[in-house]
């Protein structure tokens, strides 16, 4: 996220380009202002934290039930060591760099130089922050947890985790929201769709690659078994989670809300966001049901996600129609994705590739239609220079892991579910192998 942001015109959502009504709001004293966008941080802080609920219970309830627990441990400590690696040197990565810069080294062991003075520019309380950028990387992670699903060793996927937070995603970021090269070539992502999602993504999709698919995923003769989740209604609760989190995703990406200009901008990307997640859960409900002519529960929640990883890089300039019709490319994306990676046994277990690399990757294209001050060749560019860096980079890791402590579990441990193997217990022990029930 670029930091506090001021003039930005707001587009009121009646599909025409309105200025502010010519109402003046009234100044707020300095520590007014302080306090309100502290606050905002504060709070979208917390909103984006709470999607680590979401994606927990999304990640619980497509898995296998022999796998539950153990994806609700791997989301824990994927938020935990997140939170470490973030105050050792995430932070003062991504906003230490020099302008125009390409990669920063950082003062070890972040903390503000006064807690109890104001921030650098007298906006905000830097440990807030803290918080909001921190819950940001943490999202990226979830990305990645739910592909590897079912067969990666806890260890390797934490040791993964920790370099990822703590060192490639601030390097991608610092280019654009830290103020470095790709910032000033003009690349502009609102809230993510490409430091966030398609990052998340293009690891995952690596991450998948050396991996490789759950044994009896893929079967001979290009045939598909399906491995169907295990809580639906639980996977559903976590995309309500996610859709709500989301708001603070967005909308506190504005940085700021000590002045009424701000208010109404948190308001039109709230809209814009919640609209273009509606326009994808739609858009899946109609096409799946007139092309397969039964409705997927699991496709639909991705096309909402799709839809608001679409509109993340750009939710206040887009009007409601255009975030509506981001939202539903958006969906219509994760629709035909998800077979193409089947047919290229790329195992994703929960669909996160095509939800978070793909809407993301179209979210960040459209800004150069949606966005004056944005152009074609610099959101390419951007698109492409945090592909390669990605890719290349979280190779390196994973290959590295895979070769060392190891990166994958037993044909033993991955038949008998990672819940027994690797915990010693079953989510659900009433309905588990040789249970025993009285009265």
């Amino acid at each position: 996220m670029p930091k506090i942001k001021t003039g930005l015109p707001i587009l009121i959502t009646t599909g025409a380009f309105l200025t502010l009504p010519q109402t003046a709001f009234a100044a707020v004293d300095p520590e007014t202002n302080f306090v309100f966008n502290t606050l905002i941080f504060y709070l979208g802080g917390i909103l984006v934290m709470w999607m680590a609920a979401g994606f927990t219970r999304l990640e619980t309830g497509l898995v296998r039930s022999k796998n539950s627990a153990m994806m609700c441990l791997n989301n824990v400590g994927l938020y935990s060591v997140t939170g470490l690696m973030f105050w050792i040197c995430g932070y003062d990565m991504i906003y230490g760099i020099e302008k125009g810069g390409y990669i920063n080294i950082p003062d070890f062991f972040w903390t503000a130089d006064d807690p109890t003075e104001f921030s650098e520019d007298g906006k905000y309380a830097a440990a807030s922050d803290w918080f909001f950028q921190m819950a940001f990387v943490a999202a990226t992670a979830s990305i990645i947890c739910g592909t590897v699903a079912e067969r990666i060793k806890f260890w390797g996927f934490m040791v993964f985790v920790a370099v990822m937070t703590g060192f490639l995603y601030p390097i991608t970021a610092s280019w654009g929201w830290g103020g470095g090269w790709l910032a000033e070539l003009g690349f502009s992502d609102f809230a993510g769709s490409s430091y966030v999602h398609s990052f998340g993504g293009w690891a995952a999709l690596t991450g998948a690659i050396v991996l490789g698919a759950r044994k009896g995923k893929y079967l001979s003769g290009g045939r598909i078994n399906p491995m169907p989740g295990s809580n639906l209604p639980l996977a559903t609760l976590g995309t309500f989670i996610l859709w709500m989190g989301w708001f603070g995703f967005n909308g506190a990406s504005q940085l700021a809300l000590g002045s009424g200009p701000d208010a109404i901008a948190i308001a039109t990307i709230v809209m814009n966001s919640n609209m273009a997640a509606v326009s994808g859960a739609i858009t899946t409900m109609v096409v799946m049901q007139l092309v397969y002519k039964k409705i997927d529960l699991t496709m639909v929640l991705n096309g909402a996600l799709a839809g608001l990883v679409a509109i993340t890089a750009e939710p206040l300039e887009a009007t409601v129609p255009e975030a509506m019709v981001i939202g539903t490319v958006g969906a219509l994306i994760v629709i035909y994705l998800v077979p193409l990676l089947d047919r290229l046994k790329i195992d994703d277990v929960v669909g996160a590739i095509p939800v978070h690399l793909g809407a993301g990757l179209w979210g960040t294209l459209c800004v150069a239609y949606t966005k004056d001050s944005a152009t074609l060749m610099g959101q390419l560019t951007g698109m492409f220079a945090i592909a390669v860096f990605i890719i290349v980079a979280s190779a390196l890791v994973w290959l590295a892991i895979k070769h060392t402590m190891g990166l994958r579990v037993s044909e033993e441990e991955e038949f008998n579910g990672l819940d027994r193997s690797f915990l010693g217990v079953e989510s659900y022990p009433e309905f588990g192998q040789g249970s025993q029930r009285f009265g």
